[in-house]
């Protein structure tokens, strides 16, 4: 797809898209919004490391490259909220809301979340297709376990973020926010998004539409995610 091509700082390894997740880790403040999804990303990101490294994944290069061009990204648009670019449209609730005193923590590892599985993973699928001269068939094998993986994130983030049973009440806005929405439904989205752009890729129009389209709703569903709520 054309916005492959205006990706910055292009990654090569999983070795390498860890040094760059965690150089943010180091650099941003705890509370920001960004650092809250990067710490649970990044601990989602060693896990397929390690998998990789124990053989778990039936085509190591495949899972690999989804991988990195996965998270490349994510660091793409924190790369243009950095230098004052235009990030994509699912990014920049997030990047404009990330210090905002009202957000919880939960609500921007959701957000992150939702902006990475409902738009970058479409687009990732494509470019490791195009990266590895296959078919989108070809990788959904390794797309599943992946896949499991960020099931995995979601459970972290609940258990890392999610307040105690006594604080969180049945009328507490976050508890219908958590039930509003759900990473098993992204990711099947986002499968389905993926084979269409790989169908619509003779037709580059129509595929640059689909994909702003998508962009912008799951845009819009992240500045919902982002309501400030009360204490």
């Amino acid at each position: 797809m054309g916005q492959s091509a205006q990706l910055t700082r292009r990654l090569d390894t999983v070795d390498a898209t860890l040094a760059r997740m965690r150089d943010l880790d180091a650099a941003l403040p705890e509370r920001d919004g960004i650092a809250v999804f990067n710490r649970v990303y990044l601990a989602v990101t060693e896990a397929v490391d390690r998998r990789l490294a124990a053989g778990r994944f039936a085509d190591p290069r495949a899972a690999a490259t989804l991988d990195v061009r996965f998270a490349e990204r994510y660091l793409a648009a924190v790369d243009a909220g950095t230098d004052g670019r235009r990030a994509p449209a699912c990014w920049r609730p997030l990047l404009q809301f990330r210090r905002h005193p009202g957000v919880r923590p939960l609500q921007f590892a959701l957000a992150g979340i939702n902006a990475h599985i409902g738009h970058d993973l479409a687009l990732a699928v494509v470019d490791a297709c195009d990266t590895l001269a296959c078919e989108p068939a070809d990788l959904e094998g390794d797309f599943d376990r992946v896949g499991d993986l960020l099931v995995a994130l979601e459970e972290r983030v609940r258990e890392d973020l999610m307040p105690g049973p006594d604080l969180l009440q049945i009328a507490d806005p976050l508890t219908h926010l958590l039930g509003a929405w759900s990473l098993e439904r992204a990711r099947d989205a986002a499968w389905s998004a993926a084979r269409a752009l790989w169908a619509l890729r003779r037709l580059p129009d129509v595929a640059e539409e689909f994909a702003q389209r998508l962009d912008a709703a799951v845009g819009f569903a992240g500045r919902m995610m982002l309501t400030p709520l009360p204490d």
